[in-house]
């Protein structure tokens, strides 16, 4: 025993870890070396027997408190505590409890004999960016199907019934046995003979051809709530794929596509855009139409107003789709818009008002003296001013 690891030491807790530690170092390191998972690899198969070893005794009070007390010892009857024969345990409930579905079967409790609620099924449909906001009623046509009304559901041709499976008798789970350190070790998967339905349909139903379903179309009406969003979804409550075994219908998710609109910009609950104003506007103040959702408003803009000036209208967002009492924002950014193609009465105008403000076109400021370049003197001239001098 003496090359043997300690067992708190391969499970990689503390000698103090508690049961639920312990489980889920357990549940962790035999996933991660399962032999399942690393076919034909010899250390990793290693490991996992020493795991098995290592859980089957910190997992047991009793047994914990024996290796705690005398070690390896304790189960090969050297130590005193009388050793511990590990092939009569039965590590099955374990892995039907913690590997269920790693393995692909589930636990037994949770057979697929039961009623299972049928897939969901996936549409779009496209609303403008108005709907989104005010709600809107949308119908689509999509594909359903029904339970055959000449097998009434069960698949078997008219006169017969499904026989129980023999592989797995009915469960819908088949039970396989894997060699382990411990001896053999029950695991649990669906039956691949009735797919976990636990019944076989030898002759089946010229309409459904053994499904026990019929495909049709059919129109559903969507109704989109007020301030959905693009990419969200509305769910229809079983409208989706039928149930098995008697279980209900799947949801019918439909996801929402918004069309972008050339003037409004959404953000959460806020809405964006700009408005024009005119230079008169804009220097003089006064009322000027803006558009938002809800049609046309009045806002008094004050005088002296600069472009790329931002105000808010309150209350004219989106509407909150738990409350639509609830409403964001819109934003408006003011974009003065400077007059093109003046005629000449227009210009002197604004000749006008820029000589009344004080930034008149032509500069009142005094001309610059003009200084004039000194000529350049003869050499007679300059021999001249020379015996001047003298």
């Amino acid at each position: 025993m003496a090359d043997k690891k300690d067992y708190y030491e391969v499970l990689g807790v503390s000698k103090s870890a508690d049961d639920a530690a312990i489980k889920k170092a357990f549940r962790q390191l035999a996933k991660k070396y399962h032999p399942d998972v690393n076919p034909g690899d010899k250390d990793a198969e290693q490991k996992f027997k020493e795991v098995q070893e290592a859980y089957a005794v910190l997992s047991d009070a009793d047994k914990r408190r024996q290796y705690d007390q005398f070690g390896h010892a304790a189960f090969d009857g050297a130590g005193g505590g009388g050793g511990f024969d590990f092939s009569g345990m039965d590590m099955g409930d374990i892995f039907s409890d913690l590997f269920g579905d790693f393995f692909g079967g589930g636990s037994r409790r949770n057979a697929d004999t039961g009623p299972r609620k049928g897939s969901s099924l996936r549409a779009s449909v496209r609303i403008t960016f108005e709907e989104s906001i005010t709600g809107c009623e949308k119908e689509l046509e999509i594909v359903l199907k029904d339970e055959c009304k000449t097998c009434h559901g069960t698949g078997a041709k008219k006169g017969t019934k499904p026989e129980t499976c023999g592989k797995c008798g009915g469960k819908g789970k088949v039970m396989y046995s894997q060699q382990s350190l411990f001896g053999m070790v029950q695991n649990v998967q669906t039956c691949p003979e009735c797919h976990g339905t636990g019944k076989i349909v030898k002759e089946k139903c010229s309409d459904c051809r053994g499904s026990g379903y019929i495909a049709s179309k059919k129109r559903i009406k969507v109704t989109i709530p007020a301030g959905i969003d693009n990419g969200q979804s509305v769910r229809i409550r079983e409208k989706g794929e039928p149930g098995r075994n008697g279980g209900p219908r799947g949801d019918l998710l439909v996801e929402i596509m918004v069309t972008r609109h050339p003037i409004f910009q959404r953000q959460d609950m806020d809405i964006f855009s700009t408005a024009p104003i005119s230079y008169a506007q804009a220097a003089l103040g006064g009322e000027v139409r803006i558009n938002t959702v809800d049609g046309d408003v009045l806002y008094n803009v004050k005088a002296g107003t600069q472009t790329d000036t931002r105000i808010r209208l309150k209350g004219k967002g989106v509407p909150s789709l738990r409350n639509k009492a609830i409403r964001g924002d819109h934003y408006v950014t003011l974009v003065v818009q400077v007059p093109t193609g003046l005629n000449e009465a227009a210009k002197e105008a604004l000749r006008k008002f820029d000589a009344e403000t004080g930034n008149s076109l032509k500069s009142d400021a005094p001309k610059a003296e003009k200084h004039e370049k000194p000529k350049k003197k003869s050499f007679k001239e300059k021999i001249k001013e020379s015996l001047e001098d003298l």
